[in-house]
C-alpha cells in the first residue's frame, strides 16, 4: 500500500495506466474515440444512449414523466451504453458527446438531427421542447434552474470525491474521506433546510430540479450508494427523506429507474426500452423465462 503522506508530485505528471482504482480501465487523460462503432437508431424521434447511473436516470425519468403527461412526441428508444466496456469511446457516441459520458441524446424530430449532451442540458432541452416541468413565472423558473445548476456543481463532490475515495479507491486516505464526507454532509444539510419549508426544490411544483437531484441524493439518503448510509448518518436528514420517498412513489419515476439498468433485481432491469410495453415483457426476469 502506498504511504499517502510520502507522496511528492513530480515536476511533470505522466499517466500511469495501473493507477486509478476500480475505474482505471476506462479513465485516460485524452479525449476522442478509441474505436469505430456506429450507434443503433430506432423508430422514435428521440434516441437515448445511456446507462442507469444517477445521471442516466435523470433523463429516463424525465422522458417517462413527459409520456405520463400525454406528450406522445417524447416516445424514445433507449440504447444501453456499457461504460465498463468502453462503449462511450466508440466513434458514434463521441460524435454525439465529445466528452464521452452518458447520457447522450439525439433528437431526430426536425429537419436536422440535434445532439444534446450533459444531463442537465438534456433536462432543460426536453423541458423547453415540451413546455413541461419548468415553471413559466420567472421567479419559480429561476429557482428551479438554480437548483438544477446546484446539482451539476455539487454532485461531483459526492461521486467523484466522496464516493471514489470512500468506496472505490485502491486504499483508504483519511484526509480525502474526511474532506469529502464533510462536504457531502453540508450538501445534505443544504437540501434538508430547503425542503423543510418547500414540498419540492423549486417550491410547490415538481420540476427538472427534482429530477436532477433525486437520483443522486435520494439514493444517498436511502443508503443505496457507496455503502455509506450509516457512515453519513443519512437518516438524520428528515426532510430529504420525506422528499425522497414522495418522488420514489411516482409511477414514471419507477419506470425511469428501470431503463438501461444492469444491476439489482432482474425484474427491475430493462436493458433497452423501445416501447411502453417493454416494461411488462422485456425486463430481465421475463427474458430469462423466455429462454
Amino acid at each position: 500500500m502506498t504511504d499517502a503522506t510520502a507522496y511528492v508530485p513530480p515536476k511533470v505528471w505522466t499517466w500511469n495506466k495501473e493507477n486509478g482504482g476500480q475505474f482505471a480501465s476506462i479513465n485516460r487523460p485524452i479525449a476522442g474515440p478509441t474505436h469505430d462503432k456506429e450507434l443503433p437508431v430506432g423508430k422514435h424521434p428521440l434516441q437515448l444512449y445511456s446507462l442507469a447511473t444517477p445521471n442516466g436516470v435523470k433523463v429516463t425519468v424525465m422522458l417517462e414523466e413527459l409520456l405520463a403527461l400525454g406528450h406522445k412526441g417524447a416516445e424514445y428508444d433507449a440504447w444501453l451504453i456499457k461504460i465498463g466496456n468502453g462503449d462511450q469511446f466508440g466513434s458514434g457516441f463521441v460524435d454525439i458527446n465529445p466528452n464521452s459520458k452518458i447520457p447522450a441524446l439525439m433528437d431526430r424530430s426536425g429537419p436536422e438531427p440535434i445532439r444534446v449532451f450533459e444531463s442537465g442540458s438534456i433536462l432543460f432541452y426536453l423541458a423547453e421542447k415540451f413546455g413541461a416541468f419548468l415553471p413559466k413565472d420567472i421567479k419559480t423558473r429561476t429557482e428551479a434552474m438554480s437548483w438544477l445548476f446546484w446539482q451539476m456543481g455539487s454532485a461531483p463532490y459526492l461521486g467523484g470525491g466522496f464516493g471514489h475515495f470512500y468506496a472505490y479507491a485502491p486504499f483508504k486516505i483519511e484526509y480525502a474521506i474526511d474532506r469529502f464526507a464533510m462536504e457531502v454532509k453540508r450538501q445534505l444539510d443544504v437540501l434538508d433546510r430547503r425542503l423543510a419549508d418547500n414540498e419540492y426544490l423549486a417550491g410547490k411544483e415538481y420540476t427538472i430540479a427534482d429530477m436532477a437531484v433525486w437520483p443522486w441524493y435520494g439514493a444517498l439518503a436511502k443508503g443505496l450508494v457507496y455503502g455509506a448510509g450509516e457512515f453519513l448518518s443519512v437518516q438524520d436528514y428528515k426532510n430529504v427523506q420525506r422528499w425522497t420517498d414522495e418522488i420514489a412513489k411516482r409511477p414514471a419515476v419507477k419506470r425511469g429507474r428501470m431503463v438501461n439498468r444492469v444491476s439489482g433485481d432482474p425484474a427491475s432491469q430493462l436493458h433497452e426500452r423501445h416501447d411502453a410495453s417493454d416494461f411488462e415483457t422485456k425486463t430481465q426476469d421475463k427474458l430469462a423465462l423466455a429462454t
